[in-house]
């Protein structure tokens, strides 16, 4: 395993995320806790000591499954992080109530990483509106020593992540990004890392896989890196992306099976970055799949904030499908096989999803779209 420094500490640069972990009968709120023990073991083994997870993950159960799981180690063997959920306003008045009880479900005393959670244009203004008390109260748990290291997620765009570290930068210890070699251009990660550079503020990074979209390329694309490294499996190129990059020490991975999490511990028994060459043949191939998508991750933040409970990550994949092949039967196929009241032109406009969107899609002129170009 590959090792980062940070601070006084040897951070395993490939951290397990816990939004993706096994679920039972593809209900990603009953989550297979005797696999996810048995992928926490083997990561264990294996030397991953970081592990990620949130209060709105796998509907709020996410820190249950981690802290059982890792309360079967040593305390001090492992490092975790979780956030405070501002990506719903309701609970910007929470956060002491929210963070105790976070304790309690991770079965920990003080969390070794803490976050302000997604901070994007809906909320910076909560976030830093000093009534709320959040910034306080973290500060004052990370004196007491419940909090070892304090930092951010950010899906905004730069001016919000400028404003936030204007008004806190001075204390944040790390900042976590959405950072692929899809979204070095497309969301601007470069001029993120850039920023985050002038901070000297690390960064950590999520969906390094864009969801999994980064595990799968086309044909062309498959042949045009196979010839530059042959032996290297093609979701490994967006590890070996980020191990290019200045300034990355952790790389969480949601993984949903042990097999995943095997072959990215692999890949992370060595560290070789790209060459030039191979930098731009990677960024070329990002650029020819970024015509006529939507930056869905399938965080699933949407789908509890959906009166007509559509299964929205679903419907924008289907979405970008139909837009990539202009068409084609996959999406009216796999339709077929859903109730009518879960397609897309169920949707009713009201835009509660958007406002919970840690992408700022605009997802129901998407659905109106979808549904337009199926009839």
């Amino acid at each position: 395993m590959v090792y980062k420094e940070f601070q006084d500490l040897k951070l395993s640069a490939l951290g397990m995320g816990a939004m993706r972990l096994p679920v039972i009968g593809k209900d990603d709120s009953r989550i297979d806790e005797a696999a996810t023990e048995e992928m926490v073991d083997y990561a264990m083994k294996q030397g991953v000591n970081y592990y990620d997870t949130a209060w709105g993950y796998h509907s709020g159960n996410s820190e249950l499954a981690m802290g059982k799981a890792l309360s079967r180690y040593p305390r001090e063997s492992f490092y975790l992080a979780t956030k405070f959920p501002g990506y719903d306003l309701s609970n910007m008045d929470k956060v002491e109530e929210i963070f105790e009880k976070q304790l309690e479900k991770c079965q920990v005393d003080y969390f070794d990483f803490y976050l302000f959670h997604n901070v994007c244009e809906m909320n910076i203004d909560a976030y830093l509106d000093e009534s709320h008390g959040i910034y306080q109260y973290l500060m004052e748990q990370k004196k007491k020593g419940r909090i070892h290291h304090l930092g951010f997620s950010a899906h905004g765009s730069i001016e919000v992540m400028k404003r936030f570290l204007e008004a806190y930068g001075k204390d944040m210890e790390f900042c976590q990004i959405q950072l692929n070699y899809l979204d070095w251009s497309f969301q601007n990660a470069k001029g993120k890392t850039e920023l985050l550079r002038e901070y000297q503020i690390p960064v950590w990074v999520m969906e390094p896989l864009r969801g999994g979209r980064l595990a799968k390329l086309p044909e062309h694309a498959k042949e045009t890196l196979k010839a530059m490294r042959p032996e290297e499996k093609i979701p490994a190129w967006a590890f070996r992306f980020l191990q290019s990059v200045p300034g990355v020490t952790v790389t969480l991975s949601g993984m949903s099976d042990l097999k995943q999490l095997q072959e990215n511990i692999r890949t992370f028994e060595t560290e070789l970055p790209l060459n030039q060459d191979e930098m731009d043949a990677l960024l070329s191939v990002a650029d020819g799949m970024l015509n006529g998508t939507l930056p869905c991750t399938a965080c699933r933040y949407c789908v509890s904030h959906c009166p007509k409970k559509l299964d929205i990550p679903s419907l924008l994949e289907l979405y970008n499908e139909h837009n990539f092949t202009g068409g084609g039967f996959i999406a009216p196929m796999a339709l077929m096989a859903a109730p009518k009241e879960k397609h897309p032109d169920s949707c009713i406009g009201c835009r509660s999803c958007e406002a919970v969107c840690p992408q700022q899609i605009k997802i129901s002129e998407a659905m109106a779209d979808f549904a337009e170009k199926l009839k």
